[in-house]
């Protein structure tokens, strides 16, 4: 994990932070993503029929759910010290670019975009995240992510 001062974030801009470890979606994290959300459209949890309806022959992962990942998989990437906390501030465009099969494996790679100071005393931070579906060639998704951090 890369350890970046805050007074340092700056000096981070275009660089690509780094990758997680991979992590395996299985059918027991995309029921309870269905669960928790209430999102049981068949392409998630009906098998059989997306063995014979869906390109991947299998069920999917749900968008939301590979893109919830975004905040524990760059924790394992990077963290900022120097701060007294970050804040998941949202995102400024996400785009699905491949499905990401059950039991496929996804990293996801942090490079920072823009470092803004804000009139409060915090840095706003945008990062580019990229999910990448292990054997893959297309990631399962791009998204721009901004995070919050004060300096403490």
């Amino acid at each position: 994990m890369l350890s970046v001062d805050f007074s340092e974030l700056e000096s981070f801009i275009g660089k690509d932070i780094g990758k997680s470890d991979w992590m395996l979606i299985d059918q027991n994290r995309i029921q309870q993503f269905a669960d928790a959300t209430s999102d049981h459209q068949w392409i998630h949890l009906d098998s059989e029929k997306a063995a014979k309806e869906l390109p991947t022959k299998s069920t999917i992962a749900h968008g939301f759910l590979t893109l919830s990942l975004i905040v524990p998989r760059s924790s394992m990437i990077w963290k900022i010290t120097g701060t007294k906390m970050t804040i998941n501030y949202g995102l400024n465009k996400v785009r699905f670019i491949s499905m990401v099969p059950v039991n496929s494996k996804v990293r996801l790679s942090v490079k920072v975009n823009e470092v803004n100071k804000l009139d409060n005393g915090g840095t706003q931070v945008i990062s580019e995240a990229t999910l990448e579906v292990e054997g893959d060639e297309k990631p399962a998704y791009i998204a721009e992510s901004i995070m919050l951090a004060f300096p403490g």
